[in-house]
């Protein structure tokens, strides 16, 4: 699983650091770029984190307000994906805490999702049971769990971005994954018998793996296209 700080993304980072210096010397298009360039991502860690789609969009638009407003915070130490998603899981974490402080009833809506949701998940059945599965998980487990096995970032530089000892986020994802072996062995037993000799089925790919005994496999979950947020400039008039 790749992320921000592969080496092979070194001139990716360096683009990023010179888009910020143009931003902090006032250019009024830098920023924007930098959201181009990292949305997809960011938002696809906010969904999985959150695991519904407008908590998402809400703290993906906080995170990059907090982001642009809080620029020249940023000290280099890491490239500038990784401050970036440090600050949206923060952004999901906090929603989710007030959430629970202050839950609310849904009302139903004719028992049917908005169509786009329901466009977007009716052929995956799997990115909607993992999805389903994260949803289970409390949300500092959750988080940890997609920076590390999804996002593929270190344990260390995991615990520096949620400002928690490295022993703590083994601690979280070792839970995590237990209670999520149950929920997705189906998919484990679902590929076993795809490769298994004469089965019309056989290769076909399955999108994420869990071994009964061990942690979801590398390959994330499709998820949903992010949804269009208006430019933190434009929130700040």
């Amino acid at each position: 699983m790749t992320n921000g700080d592969d080496v092979t993304s070194g001139d990716a980072a360096d683009h990023d650091v010179v888009l910020l210096k143009r931003h902090l010397a006032g250019d009024p298009d830098a920023f924007t770029e930098i959201v181009r360039r990292h949305r997809d991502q960011l938002w696809a860690v906010a969904l999985r984190t959150t695991c519904d789609p407008e908590e998402a969009a809400d703290a993906l638009q906080d995170a990059l307000i907090s982001a642009m407003r809080h620029a020249a915070s940023f000290r280099g130490d890491a490239k500038l994906s990784t401050w970036l998603h440090r600050i949206v899981v923060n952004a999901c974490l906090d929603r989710l805490r007030r959430r629970a402080s202050h839950p609310t009833t849904t009302l139903p809506d004719d028992d049917h999702a908005p169509s786009t949701i329901r466009d977007e998940f009716a052929d995956r059945d799997v990115a909607t049971d993992v999805h389903a599965a994260l949803a289970t998980l409390p949300a500092d487990q959750r988080a940890a769990l997609v920076l590390v096995d999804i996002e593929g970032y270190p344990v260390d530089q995991v615990a520096a971005m949620l400002d928690v000892p490295s022993g703590t986020i083994k601690s979280r994802c070792a839970r995590g994954r237990a209670k999520l072996v149950p929920l997705l062995a189906h998919l484990h037993e679902g590929q076993q018998l795809r490769e298994e000799p004469g089965n019309p089925a056989r290769g076909a790919a399955v999108e994420l793996n869990v071994e009964p005994d061990g942690a979801p496999g590398s390959t994330a979950p499709t998820d949903p296209s992010p949804p269009s947020p208006p430019s933190p400039r434009e929130e700040l008039r």
